[in-house]
């Protein structure tokens, strides 16, 4: 069982998210799970599953660059009982594999967890063909798949611990590189669907989500020196959507929502269509990538170019503020 301590948490952090899955989390799994049945789109290394194949060869399938075709071996197996793990970076598991992913996972409910790693645009100079940004749309859209997306490199694990016993499809959605932000210094009571509130305000909710939720903090703490009560909400779960967070959040005079994934299909669309089911409500600030194509670069220039960055979260928000209070 995965509990996280101030010494575990950074030693999760320094392995980012793929390592705290597939480095450490998945070996102690396999030793009491003989069901365990692994697969990679060619992504050994890059995904950190070389101890993994090592200890458990016979656990493990390399079908090569052929996301397609790994989809639906997984759903096979899954089908002759096995707990299947499917990993690639998250734009191909998803986009590519799109078809096999909606007929296998969500129309016939195979059990398998698909884990998308470099999501959003960790993958830098790799340009817009690995950068994903749709992959929260696309599943979104698909019945039956349940869509986690961890803040920190604790909770990823903590969240893939959990996908393992939830027996459903699930896309676990992986942000962040190595030495990841740590949100989690202590162990919790981690529950799929069960937004978990990182900081109180009154005046302004923000919902964030993957890698976004650290820098949010820092933007509430900026916020903060303006006077303004701001509070924080982590959505590590995207589907099902937990809408007891914003009613929760109903004396709020702003809503934000802040994502590494379109601003259209993401967190806060999904925002959006409860809000509209809801009649009068606070407004809704939508901040993520702005329905564009990145121009390539390092990751600060992509945070930059897109107002992410801590600073131009909370300039946006105070903007969008001032605006309502007018």
């Amino acid at each position: 069982m995965v509990e996280l301590t101030s010494l575990n948490a950074r030693v999760y952090s320094r392995l980012g998210q793929r390592g705290a899955i597939f480095g450490m989390t998945l070996l102690e799994i396999a030793e009491n799970r003989p069901d365990i049945m692994v697969l990679s789109a060619d992504l050994i290394t890059l995904s950190g599953l070389e101890r993994f194949v090592t200890n458990y060869p016979d656990k493990f399938l390399n079908v090569g660059i052929a996301e397609q075709n790994m989809i639906g071996i997984a759903a096979g197996l899954a089908n002759e009982g096995y707990k299947t793990i499917a990993t690639t970076y998250a734009t191909f598991i998803t986009l590519r594999s799109c078809e096999q992913v909606r007929h296998f996972l969500g129309y016939m409910k195979s059990n398998v967890i698909i884990v998308g790693s470099g999501a959003g645009m960790v993958m830098t100079f790799s340009g817009n063909t690995h950068y994903s940004i749709e992959d929260i749309a696309v599943m979104r859209a698909i019945p039956n798949i349940t869509i986690l997306s961890p803040s920190d490199a604790g909770l990823a694990a903590k969240s893939f611990e959990a996908a393992i016993e939830l027996n459903r499809p699930v896309y676990i959605r992986l942000t962040g590189a190595l030495n990841c932000p740590v949100i989690y210094k202590n162990d919790f009571k981690y529950e799929i669907g069960k937004s978990i509130v990182l900081r109180e305000g009154s005046d302004i909710t923000v919902f964030a989500t993957g890698m976004m939720v650290a820098l949010s903090l820092k933007a509430a703490e900026l916020l903060e020196t303006k006077n303004l009560s701001v509070k924080v909400v982590d959505m590590h779960t995207i589907k099902p959507f937990d809408t007891n967070a914003v009613e929760e959040s109903s004396s709020s005079k702003l809503f934000v929502s802040v994502e590494e994934h379109n601003i259209i299909g993401g967190l806060g669309g999904a925002i959006s269509e409860f809000l509209a089911s809801k009649g009068n409500t606070a407004p809704l600030l939508r901040l993520g990538i702005n329905d564009t194509f990145c121009k390539v670069g390092d990751y600060d220039y992509l945070l930059m170019q897109n107002r992410l960055t801590p600073e131009l979260i909370a300039e946006d928000i105070l903007e969008k503020y001032q605006s309502l209070r007018k």
